[in-house]
Formats: C-alpha cells, sequence, structure tokens
C-alpha cells in the first residue's frame, strides 16, 4: 500500500493510503500542520504506521513532532497513538476533559493534555482551535480541529465517501457520494443535535475541507456542512416517521 503526500494547504500535509476492502476499499487520511510546534491530526491504524512514518520523513523529523491530536477513539483516529508517542518524545496527545477522562488518560503512554472547548493553540505559524462536538461524527467524546491561518476544518468521519478517492477536489461534489456512503453504512450518530451541531461548524466558514476519508475540498465549506446538515435534518424526520 502507498502513501501518498500531498500539500493541501500551505503547510498542511496530507498523507492518504488507500486501503482495499470488499468491492469498494477506503481511503485513510492523516495530517500533518507544519509549525514551530508540529501537529499530527489522526493516528491511524498500527498496521499504517510504519508506511506512514516512512512518509513523513520525507516532509519532517516524525520525531519532532509536539502535538497529537485526534476526533475519538477509533482504530483509524487513535490505534497507533503509543506509536506516535514512543517515536516522538516530547509529543503530547491533546483532547477534550471528557475524552482524557473516558480513554486517553488511561490509554496513553504519557499524561495527555486537556483542552478546553473552543480553546485555541498557537504553534507558532499556525494555530488551531478544539471543537467539542459530542457525537458528531459518533462517540461521546468526538472533537474537530479547525486551522485558522488557512481556514482548513479536518472532519474526522465526515463527508466519508468509499472507494480509492481523488487527492484534491477544488468545488466538486462531495456531498452526493457521502450521502451514498452513510446510507448504506450508517455511521453518523443521528440525533436532534446533529444537523445543529454542522450548521455551528458551517460557521468557521472553512476554505478547505480535509476529510479523513475523502479528498481535501477547496471552495465554500460552509454551504458544504450546511447542506450536510440539511441531508441529516431530513433523514431524521424519515426514520422518526418510520
Amino acid at each position: 500500500m502507498e502513501t501518498r503526500i500531498d500539500e493541501v494547504a500551505d503547510r498542511i500535509y496530507r498523507f492518504s493510503t488507500y486501503v482495499p476492502r470488499g468491492n469498494t476499499g477506503i481511503t485513510f487520511c492523516q495530517f500533518l500542520i507544519d509549525a514551530d510546534q508540529p501537529m499530527l491530526f489522526h493516528c491511524g491504524q498500527r498496521f499504517l504506521f510504519e508506511g506512514m512514518v516512512q512518509a513523513m520523513r520525507k516532509v519532517r523529523d516524525p520525531a519532532t513532532l509536539h502535538w497529537i491530536g485526534f476526533s475519538h477513539g477509533e482504530a483509524d483516529e487513535s490505534g497507533a497513538m503509543n506509536d506516535w508517542l514512543a517515536l516522538a518524545p516530547q509529543a503530547v496527545v491533546a483532547h477534550s476533559r471528557l475524552g482524557c477522562s473516558v480513554a486517553v488518560s488511561d490509554h496513553a503512554i504519557r499524561p495527555p493534555q486537556i483542552v478546553a472547548n473552543g480553546e485555541v493553540f498557537d504553534l507558532g505559524g499556525k494555530r488551531v482551535r478544539f471543537i467539542e462536538t459530542p457525537h458528531v461524527p459518533h462517540n461521546w467524546e468526538a472533537c474537530l480541529l479547525f486551522e485558522e491561518t488557512t481556514g482548513t476544518f479536518f472532519t474526522s468521519d465526515l463527508l466519508t465517501a468509499f472507494g480509492e478517492c481523488s487527492i484534491e477536489s477544488d468545488g466538486g461534489d462531495v456531498l452526493t457520494p457521502a450521502i451514498a456512503t452513510e446510507e448504506a453504512a450508517g455511521f453518523t450518530s443521528l440525533g436532534p443535535k446533529t444537523a445543529p451541531t454542522l450548521r455551528k461548524l458551517a460557521a468557521l466558514k472553512p476554505r478547505h475541507l480535509a476529510l479523513m476519508h475523502g479528498p481535501t475540498w477547496h471552495g465554500d465549506g460552509a454551504k458544504v456542512l450546511d447542506d450536510l446538515a440539511g441531508y441529516y435534518d431530513e433523514r431524521l424526520r424519515r426514520e422518526m416517521a418510520a
């Protein structure tokens, strides 16, 4: 499996690995925010770790990582967390108080940094805002990340699409494949707060949507997130009426 490297915004690097599974497969993406205090968002599964390390070395020494982040506890989000912590001796996992309480403090080999909802970290050249999004896309402790200087929103499992995705998309349709995948897999924790949470995220007005399982999309990110909220509103009404 090849891990591709693409600079999807200024000093934000996407490492994408397509893993064949069944008839479609899925692409797993991890992101390096290259700053004075570099940050990895999404740890990836352990079986992807060695390939990811080799790929990152082409951009910068992974041992210099300062921060590690992810949305929620799941293999592709946090599976290789301790491998990264062992490789980068100064790295610290940053997560919400809830996330640290229910998982990270017990699982990580070093104490994590508790982050408040809305707190901004100045990484030196990049600024990341942590946003608590309980159950969006899923898991009680879910958080998402917004890099303010580039307007890059890291979506985690939001807008997931099966298959081998394109590397980048300038204003293309990411909503239709995402809805088809959601209808097939039903992986989102659908509830009354799903759509309102997405509309709050849309208010960030992101210029880049860094999908974990899809392309990095460039354009009016607010409209995409608002349209996704509209889909979940409609789906919730449909399922409550069933």
